[in-house]
C-alpha cells in the first residue's frame, strides 16, 4: 500500500483505504478546511492601479457591448 505524508501534520499514513486521505485523520482534515475557510491559503498578488488608457479601453468595450444588445 502506498504511504503518503499528511499535508497537515506530516505524519506518514496509508493512502489506500484511508477515508480522510490525503490527511491522516478527521482532525487534520478539519484543521485544513478551517484554514481554507479562514482564507489562510492565498496566492501572493501584486496590486496595480489601472491607467487612464486601461479605463478608457474598458469603458469602450462596455459601450460596444451595450450597443450590440
Amino acid at each position: 500500500m502506498p504511504i503518503v505524508r499528511c499535508p497537515s501534520c506530516h505524519r506518514e499514513t496509508e493512502f489506500t483505504g484511508n477515508e480522510f486521505r490525503p490527511f491522516c485523520s478527521e482532525r487534520c482534515k478539519l484543521l485544513d478546511f478551517g484554514a481554507w475557510a479562514d482564507e489562510e491559503f492565498r496566492l501572493p498578488t501584486q496590486e496595480t492601479a489601472l491607467s487612464e488608457e486601461d479605463l478608457d479601453q474598458i469603458e469602450k468595450a462596455l459601450n460596444e457591448k451595450e450597443k450590440s444588445k
